[in-house]
């Protein structure tokens, strides 16, 4: 036998190890005797270097440490899930979804929400080549590297075929109590697939479940079997449940089952089985419409209130803190929550000095539910809590919120009636300027690398950096004189300010922070106008007619792109260079009202780069083949969706096809 064979059968039976000890949960040697089989492999391929191949086990961790993560556009969003939080919650889904599909009962599966951050795995030809966070959605970090160290991960499917694959990253319990400086397994995973070097990543024996693969399939139970069946980890507790009330008995077992497993849970995820289903019903803007999370009661904990702070966001609005006693809540120290707004304090009777209760329910910020005090004595998890206000020595006193701004003392405004937030009108508020600054250049928006909060505060503080447009005129000399900025700290920001001017108008639309203009309806904005002079000239009428705006939105819009302020603001960005256009600007209408879907690897083109050209000439792409495409591109080594196309009579075109179209 030939060292190449040798080799060959070595990694077979190292990975056939892998597969039973991560996804199977069925190992059949020890840990010791395993790293006697890497190690055997590891001097093998020293010897051989060029037999090295990148599925091999060996390549795990051989990525070398990265000075940061670059961003990647996901084929398919990755859309988060609409929450149930009370079986009413669950029922209205339940309702909609039936007469949607005109359906007496539905048949659904359910699965475990495991607490853990979502990655896609893209692989080509069986080979997995690249492996992306969430991010916002539409686009995340590439993490490839960090990804190949999870073990449940294969690097190599048993077939030679294109596909993504999604899945949840987590760490067990009994892996996280071996790690100190985290707050929760959740944090610890998220942490360590951030990490920029890959062996450390590696020592914190992530690891995940897949829940989704972008491949044709009738049910979502069929998806997951061909997961398996490509070897990957499925979490086994899953059920088919036909109807609501099925599903409810599964949520029911598994509220006090959750607390057994060696993983961290907070809910139950429903879907409806049949995917021709999943596709009548379709998806709003941000969720799908076949599917929902059922999130359990969250965590709770009673501390006092000490203070409320008011602080003044980038739109004015002043929100309400609750500056806390510290106190443990679900592994996390809080010392912060929200009070939302003044008719909320008002509403829960909340005063400082209180007992009150605080819980995390899907919040970045713990928010204040409630006194807990309704009696003399309330109870929590079999606790007796004595009510503070009548105890003398910590009498609470009621909170009279401002009437001013507590930043530069402009009297507060609402904006209507039933507006339940206050505002500072003072658009030359300090607070203001700072958080209109750090919304501009944040990731979604201009996404200058580098200027973070601290370089913004710094940038105001010295007078250099009064609103966005006033970034494109920083020069070399007015930076190296700021504190910890050295040369190639002013370099890398001067060369970020430069890069952004490239991002397009969606995102500086965003970006300047205009109230209820958000990514989705700046996008649309973009989509239609194309330029700033086309959006500048249009009226409120025709503003509101844009998918997605409506009159508020439109009168909000209108009233900020009339002001002297912003339209100066405008005007200096488009003399700093920035491009303030459409960047998929149409170069045709010669696909219009055309749908295709791309399968297998085009000559010259990347995916990505045919979806940009097929949508700058007017046409759309869509993920699955179905009687109202109008082409499948075919490249080389095509999947399913090439055979789909052929029995439903959809044309298969090459590039060169689609190049003559054009």
């Amino acid at each position: 036998m030939s060292i190449q064979q040798d080799i060959a059968k070595l990694r077979q039976e190292i990975q056939r190890h892998e597969r039973l000890y991560y996804v199977a949960d069925a190992p059949e040697i020890s840990d010791q005797e395993y790293d006697k089989l890497l190690q055997e492999l590891q001097a093998m391929e020293t010897a051989h270097p060029e037999l090295v191949t990148p599925d091999s086990p060996t390549q795990r961790v051989g990525g070398a440490p990265l000075e940061k993560f670059a961003s990647v556009a996901h084929q398919q969003p990755l859309y988060s899930l609409d929450n149930a939080f009370s079986l009413a919650d669950l029922a209205e889904f339940d309702t909609r979804a039936r007469k949607g599909l005109a359906a007496a009962e539905i048949e659904y599966i359910c699965e475990l929400k495991i607490d853990g951050l979502a990655v896609s795995l893209i692989y080509e030809q069986g080979l997995f080549t690249l492996g992306a966070t969430r991010g916002d959605g539409k686009k995340g970090e590439n993490v490839t590297e960090n990804l190949k160290t999870v073990r449940a991960i294969p690097l190599r499917l048993p077939e030679a075929r294109d596909i993504v694959v999604r899945g949840e990253i987590y760490m067990k319990r009994s892996d996280f109590q071996k790690l100190e400086g985290f707050a929760n397994p959740r944090n610890a995973a998220a942490g360590s697939l951030r990490q920029l070097d890959p062996k450390i990543t590696a020592a914190r024996r992530l690891d995940m479940f897949c829940y989704s693969v972008l491949a044709e399939h009738q049910t979502q139970e069929e998806g997951y079997q061909l997961i398996q069946k490509l070897g990957f980890k499925l979490n086994p507790h899953r059920r088919i449940c036909r109807g609501l009330a099925a599903v409810e008995k599964y949520i029911q077992e598994w509220e006090t089952r959750r607390r057994e497993l060696d993983y961290d849970t907070d809910g139950i995820v429903i879907k409806i089985n049949s995917i021709a289903a999943q596709q009548k019903l379709g998806f709003t803007t941000k969720a799908p419409r076949w599917a929902i999370a059922y999130k359990y009661a969250p965590e709770q904990a009673v501390t006092r209130l000490e203070a409320i702070d008011i602080q003044v966001g980038r739109t004015g609005a002043l929100t309400p803190v609750a500056r806390l006693t510290p106190v443990e809540l679900n592994g996390v120290i809080v010392s912060n929550a929200t009070l939302h707004n003044a008719d909320e304090i008002q509403r829960k009777d909340v005063r400082i000095g209180d007992q009150v209760l605080i819980q995390r329910a899907g919040e970045v910020i713990p928010e204040v539910v409630s006194v807990a005090a309704a009696a003399k004595q309330w109870s929590l998890n079999g606790a007796v809590i004595e009510r503070s206000r009548d105890t003398e020595a910590t009498r609470s006193k009621p909170f009279i919120f401002p009437k001013k701004c507590p930043v530069c003392g402009a009297v507060a405004v609402k904006d209507a009636e039933d507006d339940a937030v206050w505002r500072c009108p003072n658009a030359e508020c300090p607070a203001r300027i700072k958080g209109a600054l750090k919304h501009f250049v944040s990731k979604d928006a201009a996404d200058i690398e580098g200027c973070g909060e601290q370089i913004v505060e710094q940038l105001n503080k010295a007078g250099l950096v009064h609103n966005p447009a006033d970034l494109y005129d920083l020069k070399y000399a007015d930076l190296i004189q700021l504190e910890r900025m050295g040369e190639k700290s002013v370099s890398n920001l001067l060369s970020a300010i430069e890069k952004s001017k490239q991002v397009g108008l969606a995102r500086i639309l965003f970006g300047l922070g205009i109230r209820h203009v958000g990514q989705y309806v700046a996008e649309k904005l973009a989509d239609k106008y194309q330029a700033v002079e086309n959006l500048l000239a249009a009226a409120e009428d025709e503003l509101a007619n844009t998918d997605g705006v409506g009159e508020v939105v439109a009168r909000s819009l209108c009233a900020a792109l009339q002001t002297p302020e912003l339209r100066k603001i405008i005007s200096r960005l488009q003399e700093s260079g920035v491009v303030l256009s459409d960047k998929r600007a149409r170069l045709s209408n010669a696909l219009a009202g055309k749908t295709f879907v791309l399968t297998g690897t085009l000559p010259t083109l990347s995916r990505s780069e045919a979806e940009e050209l097929i949508k700058s000439h007017g046409g759309s792409v869509s993920s699955s083949v179905s009687k109202k495409t109008s082409y499948v591109l075919l490249g080389g080594s095509p999947g399913s969706k090439a055979d789909k196309a052929k029995k439903l009579g959809v044309p298969l075109i090459d590039e060169k096809s689609l190049r003559e179209m054009l």
